[in-house]
């Protein structure tokens, strides 16, 4: 789940700039054609708006209806609008792109539910021990699809570029971005919906959580039967106790009652504020490091090279940073958590982040 995320949310970063060549250039122009700001913005940043309502939609469903049922709803909403994204119609630059921003709003809603509900349900899952290591690994997938997303640009993009060789724009303004571009771009985001797709049926042949069908169900027999099932180890269901647990007052209290404020608050507001602040950084940067790049001159200007050269050197700069940054710093953390304790690890990653950003 999380892999798929990450690189349906990541990949559009790797396009922009050929977006911005295919439908923006003025070819009389010393440079070739870049987005303009406010469709930039809103073809990067779209997917989070429909991530955000996506997250509280489907978690309050997620409690509804149960864990599995709507898991497999937010995988088809993936499927569908990765497939629509890439077959984003109109005759028009504005039609393109308004087309693409309306498929990848809903593409983020899909993506919302699928956040909460994969750590929901690997926390449900995992014992004690492990429950660290296991929560860290979900999370960790991210990492793959975002060097994943940057490798399958990196191929596509080298194919198409010896298939249809291209001067630099500087040397040939007009033929520096050749007709068949477009299919990159769009074959880049419909592949976001393969791993969608090869994770449904594992999906679907998974349980309900065995806390969900116990605590909210209120099955105890199923819910020891499913996590026999799981565990491969018998587990005697007890009714009795589970009632005494369901109906006791510590367990009746909602989100914004004084008892959970309580309780709880503290814990929340914490974990949520080093979330938002993390997000700020770790989702800005990898979506417009690509412009960082070019600014340090990582990257050679737009008019140095053609339209297909440009994307493969901003996949391969990126591929190298998710490879030797953010893909180590992932499984460093599942390595570790359960060790040295959550509370270290956190400390020590916002530190280095703020030496290396500073």
């Amino acid at each position: 789940g999380f892999f798929t995320d990450a690189y349906d949310l990541f990949c559009i970063s790797l396009v922009t700039k050929l977006l911005g060549r295919i439908y923006y250039t003025d070819t009389s122009k010393d440079n070739p054609g870049s987005l303009p700001p406010n469709v930039a913005a809103a073809v990067n940043g779209v997917a989070f708006c429909g991530t955000l309502a996506g997250q509280l939609f489907f978690g309050w469903l997620g409690d509804k209806l149960g864990r599995k049922s709507v898991y497999g709803m937010t995988l088809m909403l993936m499927v569908i609008c990765s497939v629509a994204s890439g077959l984003s119609f109109g005759h028009t630059p504005t039609g393109v792109m308004a087309t693409l921003c309306f498929f990848r709003f809903w593409l983020g809603f899909g993506i919302g539910g699928d956040y909460p509900l994969s750590a929901t349900i690997m926390s449900e899952y995992a014992n004690k021990k492990t429950r660290g290591a296991f929560i860290a690994a979900v999370f960790a997938m991210q990492g793959f699809g975002i060097l994943a997303g940057g490798i399958v640009t990196l191929v596509i993009s080298a194919a198409f570029r010896a298939g249809y060789p291209a001067p630099a724009y500087r040397d040939d303004h007009f033929n520096s971005t050749v007709p068949q571009a477009d299919y990159v771009w769009r074959i880049i985001l419909i592949l976001g919906a393969a791993p969608a797709m090869l994770t449904y049926y594992w999906r679907m042949k998974m349980p309900e959580t065995a806390r969900y069908t116990a605590l909210v169900a209120k099955n105890a027999k199923q819910a020891a039967a499913d996590m026999s099932r799981v565990l491969q180890t018998e587990i005697v269901d007890e009714q009795e106790k589970l009632d005494e647990m369901v109906t006791a007052e510590s367990n009746t209290f909602g989100l914004f009652s004084r008892e959970f404020a309580r309780r709880h608050g503290l814990h929340l507001v914490g974990t949520s504020t080093t979330w938002f602040l993390l997000d700020i950084a770790f989702y800005s940067q990898n979506l417009f490091q690509k412009d960082i790049f070019t600014s340090i001159n990582w990257i050679p200007k737009a008019n140095t090279m053609s339209a297909l050269e440009e994307v493969f050197r901003i996949s391969r700069a990126q591929t190298l940073i998710a490879l030797c940054g953010t893909v180590p710093g992932y499984w460093f953390t599942v390595a570790l958590i359960d060790v040295v304790g959550r509370f270290a690890i956190q400390l020590l990653g916002f530190f280095m982040m703020t030496v290396f950003m500073f």
